[in-house]
């Protein structure tokens, strides 16, 4: 069961919050973000796994959540005798504080929208109940 906004803003919110609260993501999606910010190097998909002590399968879904919400970037690395692999880095967190911003703008400019329409109609009804009785 999803808690309302307003049972949200009493909780004490952490940074991590927001990357559930605004983008849905699971704990295993901030633990593998966070594997990814401790470390210096980009890592592939069989490091991740094996840091979050994860299948492969589920660490790969993972960094598809990840790639999508703009958290990490995906690079590809050629082999000299060819083929390729790829490695994951975090964004970086200016990139992904502006876009949570814009996020929240969006989703606030909507609720305005949301509550004009709710004001609109109502105070409308109201106003004719009252003219009614």
């Amino acid at each position: 069961m999803s808690a309302s906004m307003a049972e949200y803003l009493k909780q004490d919110m952490e940074c991590e919050g927001l990357l559930e609260c605004i983008h849905g993501l699971k704990e295993l999606d901030k633990e593998v973000f966070r594997t990814l910010t401790a470390t210096e190097e980009p890592l592939t998909i069989d490091e991740i796994a094996e840091s979050v002590d994860r299948e492969r399968s589920t660490a790969y879904r993972s960094v598809q959540r990840l790639l999508q919400s703009g958290f990490i970037q995906k690079e590809q690395v050629n082999y000299e005798q060819g083929g390729y692999y790829h490695v994951y880095h975090p964004t970086d967190p200016e990139e992904i504080a502006d876009e949570m911003q814009r996020t929240l703008n969006d989703w606030y400019a909507k609720m305005g929208q949301l509550i004009g329409e709710f004001r609109q109609k109502y105070e409308s009804e109201i106003t004719s109940a009252g003219e009614r009785g």
